[in-house]
């Protein structure tokens, strides 16, 4: 049997739990797990693409080695498709944490089934604790001075303090 690749695409910015969580399905899924960390400028990263690629990379060791899954984490900035391709990945997995996550994510995999329509994509629901979770929120709540620990993984919080300390 081939070996089952997967792509969990996103910005990452910054690596939540919620993420971290949808991870840790998507390795039950696939032999080999992709984890595209996008450019996307138009979203006004805190991190740069370098910085979060580090921090993705640092946090999903532990599950690379726990699940026995290779997990590659790599920066794109080409079309989805294109990428998904590049990496021979056979579905493309996308997290949903409410019904509103759904309703953008149906047209993209319209979209995406007309690019290509021999990778599949396959949502996964976040755990019910990670559901309000979001990188945008996370981001607002750290530049208030609220505190981001319960809402990141410890090395992605420290990151997040070190930015704002500079601020």
């Amino acid at each position: 049997m081939a070996k089952r690749i997967g792509l969990y695409p996103g910005t990452f910015d910054p690596l939540t739990l919620g993420h971290v969580d949808i991870v840790e399905r998507a390795v039950k899924l696939v032999d080999e797990l992709v984890i595209g960390v996008a450019v996307n400028l138009d979203k006004g990263p805190l991190f740069t693409l370098e910085e979060r690629v580090a921090l993705v990379a640092q946090e999903m060791k532990a599950i690379e080695k726990k699940s026995g899954v290779t997990i590659k984490v790599t920066p794109f900035d080409t079309l989805l498709m294109h990428f998904a391709e590049s990496v021979k990945a056979d579905i493309i997995i996308r997290g949903l944490r409410a019904v509103s996550d759904f309703e953008y994510e149906f047209q993209m995999v319209g979209m995406n089934q007309a690019l290509n329509d021999e990778i599949e994509t396959v949502f996964l629901m976040a755990d019910a604790r990670y559901q309000a979770i979001a990188s945008r929120l996370v981001k607002e709540i750290a530049r208030l001075g609220g505190e981001v620990s319960a809402f990141v993984p410890a090395a992605v919080a420290a990151a997040i303090k070190g930015k704002f300390a500079k601020s």
